[in-house]
């Protein structure tokens, strides 16, 4: 298989993004995906594991997520017999609140930083090839998502970052879905497009982005998509 440029993988299918990045070439890469278990992450999933069924299924367990959420998870790692890595802080959630207090409240990036960029990004440094269910419609944060990019950790690791539904809409996650017959989180039926920890998850206003509701309209990132150093070359 020739290899692509990484414009052309711009103008790809899912299953052709993947099978490149999977050439006998890319035989000793090391490859995992972070999954927060919503439908974007459920998408690119069900497309890794019919060619990956053992891939680490990195999931941040920040100890703040909806109980909605924490069933999903367990459900859906019984059924597709996920490879799944639960990512926890240093800290537990009562240690981190007695030393620092509500910082969901008060400070909710120092709370983002420690319950989620830290641990993931100690766990990134295994991996050469990290996946995710980011999309450009999302927010405006994420307009200028490439299929493939390469992310420079703190510590100087360097990994490819493959975001293979970049240019998908709202419509075709759920198209998918329903054609897949894929499971979904229940918190979407109340009308949530985005979710994360429960004390910074809100519904989002009819005719905004999906992660409007996100941190009481005071950011939109948590950090680990924006920390990383990334080399547009």
């Amino acid at each position: 298989m020739t290899p692509l440029s990484e414009v052309e993988f711009e103008s790809l299918s899912v299953d052709r993004i993947i099978d490149q990045l999977l050439a006998p070439s890319a035989e000793h890469r090391s490859f995992c995906i972070t999954c927060s278990f919503q439908a974007e992450d459920m998408v690119v999933l069900d497309f890794l594991r019919r060619r990956l069924p053992n891939i680490p299924v990195l999931f941040l367990d920040t100890g703040y997520h909806f109980a909605e959420t924490y069933a999903y998870r367990d459900r859906m790692v019984k059924a597709w017999k996920l490879n799944i890595h639960n990512l926890t802080a240093k800290q537990s959630v009562a240690e981190q609140e007695v030393q620092w207090g509500i910082l969901n409240r008060t400070d909710p990036t120092r709370c983002c930083h420690l319950r989620k960029v830290e641990p993931l990004f100690q766990a990134l440094e295994d991996f050469d090839v990290w996946f995710t269910g980011l999309r450009r419609e999302q927010s405006p944060t994420r307009k200028n998502l490439n299929v493939l990019e390469h992310h420079e950790l703190p510590s100087g690791k360097k990994l490819l970052k493959v975001s293979p539904l970049a240019g998908w809409t709202w419509g075709q996650v759920w198209k998918y879905t329903a054609e897949h017959s894929i499971d979904f989180l229940p918190l979407y039926d109340f009308g949530y497009r985005s979710i994360g920890c429960e004390p910074c998850t809100a519904i989002p206003a009819e005719g905004t982005d999906a992660r409007s509701g996100r941190w009481g309209g005071r950011k939109l990132e948590c950090g680990i998509h924006t920390e990383s150093k990334r080399d547009d070359g």
